[in-house]
Formats: structure tokens, C-alpha cells, sequence
């Protein structure tokens, strides 16, 4: 029954990433909702997580979250998939800045929120786009659109 219950709340959960539901996303988190990313930093509370995915669905319109497989036992979720999504900055898809990479989720849920939500992912391809965007920001005085664009 637990498991049950924290199958459907992660499921709840990626449903509202993708629908880039931040208030979907705050009403399943627990008050301190713990979130790990990639490179292992973590990141506590709502009021914090709220700011981040606003700003992480701003700058990836299309951020989408695919589960191939998830497994629960009692409160611990796990998901295997892919996250993909396209780069924006200043209002502009980045050139090339598609990207796709295999991905986990662990989750922690309580009392049918999720208290632990970390990702496992190689982030390189991102990274990359990240820094091709910066590079292609125009400075003081010039012109030009992001990556090429515009």
C-alpha cells in the first residue's frame, strides 16, 4: 500500500515537471523538500525550489521528463528514463541547443509528498549548450542574437 502510494505520488510529480506546474510541484513537496542535482549539490525548502524551477522552465520551454521504467519499495521511488529539452536565453531557441540525455530519480515520499527528489545524470550535453550560449551573448555595445540566432 506505501508503495503504491509513492509510485503515484512520483508519477504525480513528473506529470506536473512536465506540465511546468511549479505550484503543481510545491503542493507535492514536503515544507523541507530536499532536491539533489546532478553534481550531488543540494538544495532545501519550497520557497528555494519554487525560484528554481521557474527559472529552469524559463530557460527550457520544453523540458520534458520520459519514465521507461520505475520501481517503488515502501517510501523510496526510483525512475529510469530521459530528460530533454531545448535551451533558451533572451527570448531565443540557443543554435544547437537540443539535447537529451538518460537520466534516474530517486525519491523519498512522506505522507504522500515527495521529501527527497535527486537526479542522476550525465550533464555534459547541457553543459556544453550552457556554455555556447554564454559565449554567444553579445557585450557592451554589440549586437547579434544568441548562438548565431536573430
Amino acid at each position: 500500500m506505501e508503495q503504491d502510494i509513492a509510485s503515484r505520488t512520483v508519477r504525480a510529480f513528473i506529470e506536473r515537471i512536465n506540465a511546468h506546474d511549479v505550484d503543481g510541484l510545491l503542493r507535492l513537496m514536503t515544507a523541507d523538500h530536499a532536491f539533489v542535482d546532478s553534481l550531488g549539490q543540494a538544495f532545501t525548502g519550497t520557497g528555494l525550489m519554487a525560484r528554481a524551477w521557474t527559472a529552469y522552465f524559463e530557460w527550457i520551454p520544453d523540458y520534458a521528463v520520459t519514465v521507461e521504467r520505475l520501481f517503488a519499495a515502501g517510501d523510496e521511488v526510483v525512475a529510469f528514463g530521459t530528460a530533454d529539452g531545448t535551451c533558451w536565453v533572451g527570448g531565443q531557441a540557443v543554435a544547437d541547443g537540443s539535447w537529451s540525455v538518460p537520466a534516474a530519480w530517486w525519491a523519498v515520499v512522506r505522507d504522500g509528498r515527495i521529501a527527497h527528489w535527486q537526479v542522476y545524470a550525465d550533464n555534459e550535453p547541457v553543459r556544453r549548450v550552457m556554455a555556447r550560449a554564454a559565449s554567444a551573448q553579445p557585450g557592451p555595445g554589440q549586437t547579434g542574437g544568441v548562438a548565431g540566432l536573430g
